[in-house]
């Protein structure tokens, strides 16, 4: 930090402190160590370049800084004759490049001299040598406002200026400058200042000046500055002139119309309680103090911002900027609060954001805003509110109504029973009107819970399984949990796609038969989370599946044909009757053949099958008791029923 060399008396006016303040060497600049320690290697090897770009948002010190390089490349004292980083007491030129009246430093405003006749005054002066100092150095500000014909006009001179001439560009914005100029010279962002770093530049400056300050006021005004060293300073001297010497955070508050951060924090709260009234009451009370409802907006989002970072970022605790409240809330939100909640509540804000900015009545226009969030906790989520089109009228209800007055029972940790999981039940009911679907399911409110799995209500959740022995392990078991739950087309397309290469609980490596569903895998990766309980991991193999369910009944049909065929009886049966044959064999206890599922086509077309005849052996002659077989037989006979 550097002292200014004029104090004031009462004959000189007073100078703001980011005047007085202003760095004067590299050790004064503070935040920008990266590009100090290559500037000091590139002095201290000789490899100074010619030209340097630096870049930057407002207040980082760009211009600062090419003061700073034009002193370094000009210093000259009784001991040191060239250019050097390190400028430990006052040099020959210091002061008038310093305060921007040196005759070989020229400073130039690219914003109003952006012709091609400005470029040519310099084109014209750089051959000349300095006049007293080392180098000649051109420092251009805001060198993105230049002309096209401007910046090709500068490329030749840029690219090869005469060894005692120097530039140094400043700019904030990059994107703007064109790529030929930007590989003539050596690039410098300026980083904004972290606030620990300009937490302690303004207690350093305050206590230069015997001012008292708060270290909640010191947080707010580096957070307001938003990394800008000038704007920190600036809004420090507003603060000392509005609070009478003494920077309380009251007063910061005041001067800038922000809202107290715990009370954003409480507005945060009622808000995901779905306490309309009581945001509405808080809002109010910040408003009467003189909270600035866009200020109000912002601050919620920003403190939404904070909270889904604990979340996922905890050293985002270590910032500053943060005061303890902030830290400890914050935490307790990420821990309870969903991350799709947090992004929901996230882009109404930005949209109330806008709507604010543009409206005639802000604060109206807040209110409104606050009264959609809070009411947005009473709707369902996209996939409840899915669920409830496709039940047409299922809708759950919960078991205790949510809140609508900001009245919420205490848990018996304490902790407001909104933010607890809901417990929701299945109900009949009509086909439900839009009211009734906002009335129902999981509100934003209820999903207010730690990083398990959101809770699904029981029309839609999928069954418990106790014992992992109950678990399907084969083609089989998957046929008869499709057949219990009553799902006859995933029945059908397991009994007719499906060729098993692995099952074992929680995976399943399949085959897909010709003519399988494209959605087959997924559909069945949905079903049997619902039937099991358990999230299964589907994956299809290009081969070393087994049969298929419909294939191995047609083998084991063919197989228990042909040995029935194969019977003497069977056989004597068959030759009674000229062109019978045996159509189907059922074990003896083997239940009745379920009828075809009605999704898909029929396994086979049947109209042009012969007329089915089911005869007893013992109508024929023969004694049924000597059955070895211990089968029923079926035959199919294309003789007329009235022959004998």
């Amino acid at each position: 930090m550097a002292e200014d060399p004029h104090p004031p008396t009462a004959a000189t006016p007073y100078r703001v402190l980011a005047r007085k303040y202003r760095p004067r060497s590299f050790d004064d600049l503070i935040g920008q160590e990266p590009m100090v320690r290559t500037l000091t290697n590139a002095f201290e090897a000789g490899r100074i370049a010619q030209a340097w770009m630096l870049t930057g948002v407002r207040g980082v010190g760009k211009t600062t800084t090419a003061r700073i390089l034009a002193r370094a490349l000009n210093y000259e004292t009784e001991t040191v004759h060239q250019p050097t980083i390190h400028m430990i007491e006052p040099g020959l030129h210091d002061q008038a490049i310093m305060e921007g009246r040196h005759v070989d430093v020229v400073e130039m405003d690219a914003a109003s001299h952006t012709g091609i006749d400005d470029i040519r005054e310099i084109i014209a002066q750089v051959r000349y040598r300095p006049v007293s100092a080392r180098y000649k150095v051109y420092i251009i500000d805001e060198v993105h406002m230049l002309s096209t014909q401007a910046f090709n006009g500068l490329l030749k001179t840029l690219e090869e200026p005469p060894e005692h001439v120097k530039f140094v560009f400043a700019t904030t914005e990059i994107r703007k400058v064109p790529i030929t100029v930007l590989s003539r010279c050596q690039r410098f962002d300026l980083r904004r200042v972290d606030p620990a770093v300009m937490i302690a530049h303004l207690r350093r400056v305050l206590d230069a000046e015997s001012v008292e300050a708060d270290d909640d006021a010191l947080r707010l005004l580096a957070r307001a500055s938003e990394g800008s060293v000038r704007d920190a300073l600036s809004l420090t001297d507003q603060a000392i002139a509005h609070g009478a010497g003494h920077v309380e955070a009251g007063t910061v508050r005041d001067m800038l119309g922000l809202a107290d951060r715990a009370r954003i924090v409480t507005l945060f709260e009622l808000l995901m309680r779905g306490d309309g009234a009581g945001a509405l009451r808080e809002f109010a009370g910040q408003y009467e103090v003189g909270a600035d409802p866009l200020v109000v907006l912002t601050d919620l989002a920003d403190f939404t911002h904070l909270v889904t970072s604990l979340r996922f970022v905890p050293e985002t605790a270590g910032d500053a900027s943060l005061s303890p409240v902030e830290v400890e809330r914050g935490r307790d939100f990420a821990e309870r609060l969903s991350v799709r909640t947090l992004s929901e509540v996230w882009q109404m804000l930005l949209k109330a954001i806008e709507e604010t900015r543009a409206a005639s009545a802000p604060r109206q226009a807040a209110e409104m805003a606050l009264i959609r969030i809070a009411y947005a906790t009473t709707l369902p989520s996209p996939e409840d509110l899915a669920r409830l089109l496709r039940e047409g009228g299922a809708r759950p209800a919960s078991s205790s109504p949510g809140p609508s007055n900001g009245a919420a029972a205490p848990r018996g940790d304490g902790a407001p029973a909104a933010v607890a999981p809901s417990v929701s039940a299945a109900v009949a009911a009509p086909p439900p009107t839009a009211p009734q679907m906002r009335a129902g399911g999981p509100t934003l409110a209820a999903r207010m819970v730690a990083s398990a799995p959101q809770p699904v209500s029981p029309a839609a959740a999928p069954a418990v399984v106790a014992d992992p022995d109950s678990l399907p392990a084969s083609l089989r078991d998957l046929e008869r949990l499709a057949g219990e739950r009553r799902d006859s087309r995933m029945k059908a397309w397991i009994r007719r796609y499906l060729r098993l290469v692995r099952m074992e609980p929680g995976r399943l490596e399949i085959e897909l038969a010709d003519g399988a569903p494209v959605a087959l895998s997924g559909e069945l990766t949905k079903r049997l989370f619902e039937w099991t309980g358990m999230r299964w991991v589907v994956t299809v193999a290009g081969k070393g599946g087994g049969e298929t369910l419909e294939e191995a009944d047609a083998a084991r049909r063919a197989r228990l044909i042909a040995e029935a065929e194969a019977d003497p009886e069977v056989a004597a049966i068959l030759a009674a009757l000229p062109g019978a044959k045996v159509r189907e064999v059922r074990l003896r206890g083997e239940p009745e053949p379920a009828e075809p599922a009605d999704d898909g086509p029929p396994l086979a077309d049947e109209s042009d099958l012969p007329e089915r005849i089911d005869i007893d052996p013992s109508d024929l002659g023969f004694d049924g008791g000597d059955d070895d077989m211990g089968e029923g037989v079926l035959f199919e006979a294309d003789a007329d029923p009235e022959d004998d």
